[in-house]
């Protein structure tokens, strides 16, 4: 399976509009569904943001252009909020999990969504 299969596959659930995987150091795009290429500045800080979360709290979480209120970030997940839409990152072994979800859909099954496929990729050694 190629890696663009796993960005469609999120976006054919319906409740993802946007996605990208990333390597887990945010130097390289592996795939992009819906035209969601991240700056190199926006990934490295979202890359960063899993080990340390003041910079995301102090200046924001970013993406494609767009500002997002940070509401988590961890080790594993980060998630902002833009009005209505919002953003979830997801850090796997070897990679990083960038999804957008659009006004209509709760957080809550976007969350599920990327979360789920983040544990699937773990578990195969992703």
């Amino acid at each position: 399976m190629s890696w663009n299969a796993y960005t469609d596959n999120l976006v054919a659930t319906g409740k993802i509009d946007k996605a990208s995987l990333y390597s887990r150091a945010g130097d390289a795009l592996w795939a992009e569904s819906g035209a969601f290429g991240l700056q190199q500045n926006e990934i490295t800080e979202i890359a960063k943001g899993f080990d340390e979360a003041s910079g995301l709290q102090e200046h924001g979480l970013h993406a494609a252009g767009q500002k997002y209120f940070l509401l988590r970030a961890d080790e594993r997940s980060i998630y902002g909020k833009h009005e209505a839409e919002g953003l979830v990152a997801v850090r796997t072994k070897q990679a990083i999990l960038v999804a957008h979800y659009p006004s209509g859909v709760q957080a809550g099954e976007a969350t599920t969504v990327v979360e789920k496929l983040a544990d699937y990729l773990i578990s195969v050694g992703y």
